[in-house]
């Protein structure tokens, strides 16, 4: 497994081995041991896959507010996305920057997206297929979004964005007061 930092700490990118042959590949996409190692060390408790008919599907920018904040590992099962992270932990050198990678089927990696950052994504190909793994359960008291076009995200959208109602109607990121802290 190869572990990217980024410049946003604790945002890593996650890139598993594979071994192929004519028939296809195999590969690992969470370790637990192995990422220890790593000091990656992670309960998962959840696994979610959605699936995106469109191009240009902009989901996000969302957030699980404590008590049930989540860290989640994303990747792409199918097709290709523009997949994002924003810190939103007060008193953050690094408050309200943002951090993208493209995630694809082919590519294989995966973003480690911490509790404490907002987590979007953009479709990139037709039926693009997310799959991301969360450490706490989902819980719709604690569900929040900020406006995707408010924190300067550069989504290299290729038309208009193909949002939900809940997407289009968040408030911005300069009027957000942010339930997360800063711990150095």
């Amino acid at each position: 497994m190869n572990v990217e930092k980024t410049p946003l700490p604790g945002v890593l990118i996650l890139t598993p081995a594979r071994f192929g042959d004519e028939r296809g590949f195999f590969s690992e996409s969470w370790n637990r041991k192995l990422l220890a190692e790593h000091g990656i060390d992670l309960d998962f408790v959840q696994d979610n896959h959605s699936m995106s008919v469109s191009v240009n599907t902009l989901r996000g920018l969302h957030f699980q507010a404590p008590p049930h904040a989540q860290d989640k590992l994303v990747r792409c099962g199918q097709g290709a996305l523009f997949d994002v992270a924003v810190d939103i932990r007060k008193g953050s050198p690094t408050y309200g920057q943002w951090f993208g990678t493209e995630l694809t089927a082919e590519n294989g990696r995966q973003l480690l997206v911490p509790r404490g950052f907002l987590h979007g994504f953009a479709t990139r190909a037709e039926r693009t297929e997310i799959l991301y793994k969360c450490t706490d359960f989902y819980a719709p008291e604690s569900d929040g979004a900020v406006h995707w076009d408010s924190c300067g995200v550069d989504w290299g959208l290729s038309g208009a964005p193909i949002l939900s109602g809940k997407d289009a109607a968040a408030g911005a990121l300069a009027d957000f007061d942010s339930p997360f802290v800063w711990e150095e």
